[in-house]
């Protein structure tokens, strides 16, 4: 037992005791309530950093709190190990993906380890292992039994850098979310699992999931955006084809006065006239490069170019010429919009722009309104005209008529849309799961048979620097046999996106090493669903999507009860350091800048605003670093101090060192009066010592229900840290602590035990440091009590007319009678109310006492 504070050592020491013991081994069954905490697993790139730090203390304070509880907690880790991070380091330094990845999963769990993340790593996955994936090839298979799997050929978002297909919530702004380029439209023949077809429970479950947050749970129900209207068909004129359009105003369908389709839509060149097709052709290959976010932003620039061909309008037989336009997308609807330029102000502007007609079918009370004089298009309620038998009435009594109308005479029908669009699973890399398909010319596409799973990746495959997949040029891999007719056949080349793995391995963590399917449903049934999931919000709509859709999936097939993975949802903020660039060099590193100035050049270093820590911007700290110098309780302890977890956290290291300031300190005041908390007797009873010992017991309880509060309802880990510090001040400043034994053990014990999930080594050592065996967390966790939070005295504020005159002390159970009393009674207020008509004197308890004088 050390007595000055050395963290290396300690931590070592207690790392190796939670390890020989199996201190977080999870068990499914038992007399305790479970508790699944869960961050979201890492991909191995190679070294943790600060944002992990970050994102797994915060996992392990619930972990060690809900333990300490009574909980039989599960706390897992493991790897979302494929993807192209581990090809491109194939290509640039020659090393197979797995050898990369497989050394950086051991780096990491070094560096997780040396943190005292109170995981149970026998419960360890990594998604590259064909153990795991294996059965993810089965799910696959049932999901194609069940027309939930398909592949068909699509328009796609194409990356050229990555050489790869992109589902939609993987493009950013019109750039991969990887790699940044510029993502391309491509016609390929692609695999797709069938997301639709749960699109309206994702939704509505998201209004029973109280415990996440709601900006996740709004960015997922616009990403599926439900609409109610109609689809109508409006007949080209001259030709049999028909143009389908959705709206959700089909109130203004007698206003429509053109066409706008999607520049991707199919009819786009079939309808074009042959004088037209140049100018066409160009604005569809021009737009098609576009950002699809921009493209439908309020600000952008609204463009278009007529085909050339009109079609019918289907209730006042109006010709309307068919136009593309740069903001209609074929992602949502059919691709093509009726436009009511009077009513949307898109159409508005573009009518304006290109001299289209304008009719108003919708009027407000007041003037009415001239579609030549109109500024803006009008978008509120009003009453109908122009709209022939519907003339009179208001808009949304319209709606219901009109549709009614197109039904009647099978002119369209009444529509519940989704923006949500299936998730293209296909991905021409060869760091995945492979697709489990065979390709025979007398068969056709047959499934790989389930005694046939896994099919394992290759080895022998060669990368290029030009990117691509290389298991299309591995004969070994392509070339075999027909399982139906024996048939010489070829393997499917492409692999899963690797959200697919991230889809279930919550899952998979109940049972890792179960042999006879994905799941076992006993250790599921038990387990799931996850009650505390933690993670960044970049997620809401991929991964945190794409589990709640397996989950269901999964459900539906028989293999787990539940249908929600997770109950709730914590999505912390960033870690941030502020950058500094010289205008000749970049980036630069702190060792690269003495006294503000690059030490390369010379020139001043410009200090930036705070932003992410990243290796691009050079503003990254080592962990590894922050542990050899302050010990990985420090580390947990400013990570956690600094900002609720919420928000963003920035770098500070006087943080750090304050962190580091506040253990040494509890560290001596336990080894400083170590005979006092080991020693025996009670606490003196002299009048002194009872009033300090009454008030340190009710520092010690009103600290132990606020941390517990601040932990189990509010993730205030940082308020709840600063009352520990505050409890902490209270014992240090009581005088003669000798003479009250009894309640300063009380004191520090609480401190330690209350400390625990925080910095779990430092109060380990404490702990044993008080003669205690076994660990802190058999302890359990501190219960207040609510006689001690009891204060004899109260303290009120005096109003006189509405302001403060004064303050009182009055006993803690004293009646209104007597708070009246002694309010008057104070000589500062006595001065305010002396020679006035007293007219009421209000008393709010615990608060303040409001006198109303004339």
């Amino acid at each position: 037992m050390e007595e000055r504070y050395s963290p290396g050592s300690v931590e070592k020491k207690w790392q190796q005791f939670w390890n020989a013991n199996h201190s977080f081994r999870a068990l499914a069954g038992g007399a305790k309530k479970k508790y699944y905490l869960l961050e979201m697993f890492p991909y191995p790139s190679g070294r943790i950093h600060m944002g992990h730090v970050r994102n797994y203390s915060i996992g392990d304070v619930m972990a060690r709190f809900k333990r300490m509880q009574g909980f039989n907690v599960i706390h897992p880790m493991g790897w979302d190990a494929f993807g192209m991070p581990a090809e491109n380091a194939a290509i640039e330094r020659g090393i197979h993906p797995a050898i990369w990845t497989y050394e950086n999963i051991a780096n990491m769990k070094a560096q997780l380890m040396k943190m005292g993340f109170s995981y149970d790593w026998e419960r360890e996955l990594a998604t590259c292992d064909p153990e795991y994936y294996r059965w993810e090839q089965l799910i696959f298979l049932r999901m194609l039994e069940r027309g939930l799997a398909y592949k068909k050929r699509s328009a796609v978002n194409w990356c050229p850098q990555c050489r790869t297909v992109l589902a939609n919530e993987q493009v950013e702004e019109g750039c991969c979310w990887r790699c940044h380029s510029e993502v391309e439209p491509k016609e390929l023949e692609q695999w797709f699992f069938k997301i639709t077809d749960y699109a309206q429970e994702l939704l509505d479950e998201t209004f029973r999931l109280t415990g996440w947050p709601e900006p996740v749970l709004m960015m997922q129900r616009n990403w599926i955006g439900r609409s109610i209207g109609c689809e109508i068909d409006f007949p080209v004129a001259g030709s049999e084809r028909r143009i389908r359009v959705f709206t959700t105003r089909q109130d203004t369908l007698f206003g429509a006065t053109f066409m706008s389709l999607a520049p991707e839509h199919p009819l786009a060149l079939e309808l074009t006239t042959p004088e037209r097709r140049a100018e066409v052709e160009a604005f569809i290959n021009r737009i098609r490069k576009e950002d699809k976010i921009k493209r439908t932003s309020e600000d952008y620039e609204k463009e278009g170019v007529f085909t050339g061909a009109f079609c019918l309008n289907p209730v006042t037989g109006h010709q309307m010429p068919v136009m593309l336009a740069n903001f209609v997308l074929m992602d949502y609807g059919t691709g093509a919009v009726m436009a009511v330029p009077t009513h949307d102000q898109r159409d508005f502007e573009f009518a304006r722009k290109y001299r289209l007609p304008m009719i108003v079918v919708i009027q407000p009370p007041g003037p009415k309104l001239d579609p030549e004089t109109m500024a803006a298009a009008y978008t509120e309620p009003g009453a109908m005209v122009n709209s022939g038998e519907f003339d009179g009435l208001d808009n949304e009594t319209a709606k219901e008529r009109i549709a009614d109308h197109l039904e009647r005479q099978r002119l369209g029908e009444r529509k519940i849309n989704f923006r949500l669009r299936d998730w293209g699973v296909s991905r021409q890399r060869y760091w995945g799961t492979p697709i489990p398909i065979i390709y025979c010319d007398v068969c056709g596409m047959v499934p790989v048979p389930e005694r046939e799973l896994p099919v394992i990746l290759p080895k022998d495959v060669e990368f290029h620097p030009e990117g691509g997949s290389p298991l299309a040029a591995c004969p070994s891999f392509v070339q075999t046999a027909c399982p139906r007719c024996g048939a010489p056949a070829r393997r499917e080349t492409d692999t899963f996106d690797t959200f697919v793995e991230s889809s279930w391995y919550f899952l998979r963590y109940a049972c890792p090493r179960f042999q006879d399917g994905p799941i076992e449903r006993a250790a599921a049934d038990y387990w799931m669903p996850v009650d505390q999931y933690i993670g960044g919000v970049e997620h809401a709509v991929l991964h945190l999507l794409y589990s709640r859709f397996f989950t269901k999936v999964l459900r539906d097939l028989g293999l787990i009860r539940v249908g929600e993975p997770f109950l709730n949802l914590l999505t912390q903020g960033m870690v941030c350091k502020e950058t500094q660039k010289c205008p000749e060099h970049g980036w630069l590193f702190p060792e690269e800048v003495a006294e503000g100035k690059c030490r390369k050049c010379g020139a001043e270093a410009v200090v930036g605003r705070k932003e992410k820590m990243s290796k691009s911007k050079k503003n990254v700290v080592d962990p590894d670093v922050l542990i050899n110098e302050y010990g990985a309780d420090t580390a947990r302890l400013f990570c956690l101090f600094a900002a609720p977890p919420e928000k963003d956290l920035e770098w500070s290291e006087r943080g750090v060192e304050g962190a580091s300031r506040f253990l040494n300190r509890v560290w001596r005041i336990v080894f400083e009066n170590l005979d006092i908390l080991r020693g025996g007797g009670p606490d003196q009873s002299d009048p002194d010592t009872a009033e300090t010992v009454r008030s340190l017991r009710r520092a010690i309880h009103q600290t132990i229900k606020k941390v517990t509060e601040d932990i189990e309802h509010r993730f205030q880990f940082n308020t709840a840290i600063a009352a520990v510090m505050e409890l902490v001040n209270a014992v240090s400043a009581a005088s003669g602590k000798e003479r009250f034994p009894v309640t300063m053990r009380e004191a520090m014990e609480s401190v330690i035990r209350l400390l625990n999930p925080f910095v779990p080594h430092f109060a380990e050592e404490l702990w044993s440091a008080l003669g205690y065996q076994g660990g802190v967390e058999a302890a359990g966790w501190p219960c207040w009590d609510e006689a001690a939070l009891m204060e004899e005295k109260k303290l009120l504020v005096v109003q006189v007319n509405g302001k403060v005159r004064g303050k009182i002390l009055v006993p803690s159970d004293a009646a209104d009678d007597l708070v009246r009393q002694t309010a008057l009674a104070d000589p500062n207020v006595v001065r305010f109310v002396e020679g006035k008509e007293l007219r009421k004197v209000v008393v709010i308890p615990n608060r303040l006492v409001n006198i109303v004088v004339a």
